[in-house]
């Protein structure tokens, strides 16, 4: 299934896992040169999540394959496998 998704409409969005963890908010997009489609979700991590904390955030920014986006819509819901 493909999504198309305007990337400015996402900025600000609240990032949470399909399980109910949240990882923070929607802070900017990597996108693929070739196909112009978004590849990478750049998030602002919420540092009070017990499990973001957990994460290897070398940058101090998540960086979310836009593959394991679940849903979009008052929030982003992303598939927590692979993060």
């Amino acid at each position: 299934m493909v999504k198309y998704v305007i990337a400015e409409q996402l900025v600000g969005k609240q990032v949470v896992t399909n399980d109910g963890f949240d990882l923070g908010k929607f802070e900017d997009a990597e996108l693929n040169e070739t196909s112009g489609k978004l590849s990478v979700m750049v998030i602002e991590p919420n540092v009070d999540s017990e499990y973001v904390n957990k994460l290897n955030i070398k940058s101090g920014k998540l960086h979310v394959p836009y593959s394991n986006v679940v849903a979009v819509n008052d929030l982003i819901v992303v598939d927590r496998k692979g993060l």
